[in-house]
């Protein structure tokens, strides 16, 4: 689950940042015990959430659209910040 889902955010860092981004991933820091992985690219920004939450919704060719929606489902936390720029924050738990 955390393989896919670190695939997909730099998948989506590669695709659409303009000049970068980076990854980091990290221990949680907070009372669970768990990982924090956090995406941030300078690229355009998502022009609309709600829609690119959405499976199926893609605005590139060859797409299946299920990226982002399912990086959420197999995470316990999902956060994400569009403007310009993008930043996703993920945490799983240690069961």
């Amino acid at each position: 689950m955390i393989g896919t889902t670190v695939s997909e955010l730099a998948t989506n860092i590669f695709r659409y940042a303009t000049a970068g981004g980076e990854i980091r991933i990290a221990e949680s820091s907070s009372r669970k015990t768990g990982i924090v992985i956090i995406a941030k690219d300078d690229g355009p920004g998502i022009k609309n959430l709600k829609k690119a939450m959405k499976d199926s919704y893609t605005t590139t060719v060859g797409s299946l659209g299920i990226g982002l929606p399912g990086a959420r489902r197999l995470m316990d936390v999902f956060r994400i910040q569009s403007g310009r720029g993008t930043v996703v924050t993920v945490k799983k738990w240690l069961k």
